[in-house]
């Protein structure tokens, strides 16, 4: 599928990021753009993400296609989290979405091409990671996180500032890049949320007579169901 840069889509400065990451940070954009086009919800989303980028850990980027490869992430997201999509949906919304103001592509011999490579591009993927799709994502810890923190806040500054919702989105953003695949699940949660909290300038409560820092307790190793 030729893929061409859409209008009205603004990248970061590319001596910014190495040309690998410029173009994973293209893509992954386009899993999370696509993927609310479809109607996605946040987990399956950052499933697909990840399949991308732990694909991409162990393959060539010269090799492979990294859009057929995140048309293939997204379809085999939704059956892992169970939010099934429909091949045809995805492919006209990345169609749409490559070639910007495109129709639906009519059920000719490219449509079949296309659908037949994001098959065999999920086979590839599930053979390449070993049929290890299934993520701990940070998602259930900032939650978790979040209502108890909510608890320590004084409640008239924490309902005048968008603590939680700047976490979220520092959380989807860091799926742009790979810190998946680098740091565990609590850690990430527990880093948007301290980022969050820094962004805003609010202090947790006590926290410097504590004997450790707030964060440090949500560090240690806890799992939540």
């Amino acid at each position: 599928m030729e893929v061409s840069r859409c209008e009205g889509r603004s990248d970061p400065p590319e001596e910014w990021l190495s040309p690998p990451a410029v173009v994973h940070f293209r893509v992954t954009r386009f899993i999370m753009e696509a993927g609310v086009k479809l109607g996605m919800q946040s987990i399956p989303i950052a499933t697909a993400c990840t399949i991308y980028h732990r694909f991409f850990s162990e393959a060539d980027l010269d090799v492979y296609d990294p859009y057929l490869v995140a048309m293939s992430a997204i379809y085999l997201a939704g059956k892992v989290e169970e939010q099934h999509l429909r091949m045809r949906d995805i492919i006209n919304v990345s169609n749409r979405y490559l070639r910007s103001g495109s129709e639906s592509l009519e059920l000719d011999a490219r449509y079949w091409a296309l659908r037949d490579s994001i098959v065999q591009c999920e086979l590839l993927i599930l053979r390449v990671l070993r049929f290890q799709v299934s993520f701990q994502h940070p998602y259930k810890y900032l939650l978790h996180y979040l209502i108890s923190l909510k608890n320590w806040m004084n409640r008239y500054s924490w309902q005048r500032t968008p603590i939680s919702v700047t976490a979220w989105a520092l959380l989807r953003d860091s799926y742009l890049g790979a810190l998946c695949l680098r740091f565990r699940a609590q850690h990430i949660a527990v880093a948007v949320l301290y980022l969050a909290l820094r962004v805003y300038g609010m202090e947790v409560p006590a926290d410097d007579k504590a004997e450790m820092p707030w964060w440090q307790i949500y560090t240690m190793d806890t799992q939540i169901p």
